[in-house]
């Protein structure tokens, strides 16, 4: 072996350097994996500063995401409340229906009679006169 440095070196040379302990063993890079996201970043599709110029709109959208999530759970939280007082209106109105009908029963001239003869109120037998005045009486 000489000492010269000799720039074109082969393969099998440098291996037998290695071998020897002559020359250091070079650790070879470790190789990006190549996944979707590395080919777009690493091969100009999209660069790293064309990425980091569209960070602000990717934020605009993942608030307008969570806007339209937002937007979703007070319209299904209003549909229930609308659902529930649907409920109520239609119990209330039978409520008023069944009260309306005891009203009407109550007040029938029987029902009225019956309740009014415990207080000791008679129904007239005769019916009522009528008062005739004439121009001159009243004064």
């Amino acid at each position: 072996m000489s000492n010269q440095f000799r720039s074109n070196k082969t393969d099998e040379e440098i291996e037998s350097q290695v071998e020897d302990g002559i020359l250091p063993e070079v650790n070879e890079k470790a190789e990006i994996p190549r996944n979707f996201f590395t080919l777009m970043f690493t091969e100009g599709v999209i660069s790293k500063q064309a990425a980091t110029d569209m960070l602000p709109f990717i934020i605009f959208i993942a608030f307008l995401g969570m806007i339209y999530i937002g937007n979703r759970h007070f319209a299904e939280n209003n549909i229930r409340d609308i659902d529930k007082l649907g409920k109520e209106v239609k119990e209330l109105s039978w409520d008023f229906k069944t009260l309306k009908a005891d009203l009407m029963l109550k007040s029938t001239q029987t029902e009225v009679a019956k309740e009014v003869d415990t207080l000791g109120l008679l129904e007239p037998n005769e019916p009522p006169k009528k008062i005739v005045i004439t121009e001159g009486e009243f004064k």
